[in-house]
């Protein structure tokens, strides 16, 4: 990646900045192609570890490699010009020592050209998330429902429905941000908890399932496209209805190719054009066996 298209491409201090301004938009991206469509128009491309559920079909996050998150964050990078490219550090990439998380965000910043990293946990994770902005590798934390805490969890619960719950999380949010993560994903917790989180702390908050007074809001790009029928969980919309027009498209175009109708003249190349044989006597050779 040129230093040019570094430049353009939305930073942690103008996302700072944006606290308590005009709405944050984050989208998640797992590919060139939809990043390319998708990065004019928002603020933050995620290359998520859910890419475990919504490209490989694994019942969840857990299962994703490092070396996958990297793949998959080199193929973003090549499209993504405008935003800001965060991408996450996938189960037990962080959690066992500051040393291995500060190496492993380091190759996703390195090899897969991450502007910065997100992280799950708040307390637990504060003092690591310290030393990754101290050696100057920008970090999102993650707080709430955090998808690999989901068998502590007991299932995608919704989080922080208890007053203990609630305070842990807010003690969650504050820890990251005293640890000085630039902003903080609030997933799965109810309204009133993350509007007095987001009046609380001073670095943006993004909200997946948390209601409309966080300083932004992200889905998964595959969710709000409508291209799983079978998932709809209560916080997504659905903008559009790929799945219908992507099944439409390809039955259109097995029916024509069965029928015979495809490909027609117009989208085939034309013949090949006859040359006349060369003459024997030209290179001197002689005409008869």
């Amino acid at each position: 990646m040129s230093s040019e298209v570094k430049q353009k491409q939305l930073t942690t201090g103008e996302i700072l900045r944006r606290k308590g301004g005009e709405k944050l938009v984050a989208v998640t991206a797992y590919d060139y192609t939809f990043a390319k469509i998708i990065d004019p128009l928002v603020d933050i491309v995620l290359v998520g570890d859910s890419l475990g559920m919504v490209i490989q079909g694994m019942p969840n996050t857990l299962s994703v490699t490092l070396d996958e998150m990297i793949y998959h964050s080199r193929a973003v990078s090549r499209a993504v010009q405008k935003a800001h490219l965060v991408v996450d550090m996938p189960f037990m990439s962080y959690q066992t020592s500051e040393a291995k998380a500060l190496h492993n965000a380091g190759r996703l910043l390195q090899e897969g050209y991450a502007q910065s990293v997100k992280v799950e946990g708040g307390v637990a994770i504060s003092r690591t998330v310290s030393r990754l902005v101290d050696i100057g590798i920008p970090v999102m934390g993650h707080v709430g429902l955090t998808p690999q805490s989901v068998h502590q969890f007991g299932g995608y619960k919704v989080q922080g429905k208890s007053p203990t719950s609630a305070e842990a999380i807010m003690m969650d949010a504050l820890a990251l941000e005293d640890a000085g993560a630039y902003s903080i994903v609030l997933e799965g917790i109810p309204t009133s908890l993350a509007k007095e989180i987001s009046e609380r702390v001073k670095i943006p908050t993004i909200g997946i399932g948390a209601g409309i007074h966080c300083d932004g809001q992200v889905l998964v790009n595959q969710d709000l496209l409508g291209m799983n029928p079978s998932f709809k969980p209560k916080f997504v919309k659905r903008y559009a209805n790929l799945n219908q027009e992507i099944s439409s498209a390809v039955e259109s175009f097995a029916k024509e190719v069965r029928g015979g109708v495809f490909p027609s003249e117009e989208f085939s190349f034309g013949k090949i054009q006859k040359t006349s044989s060369p003459n024997p006597e030209s290179k001197g050779q002689d005409a008869h066996p």
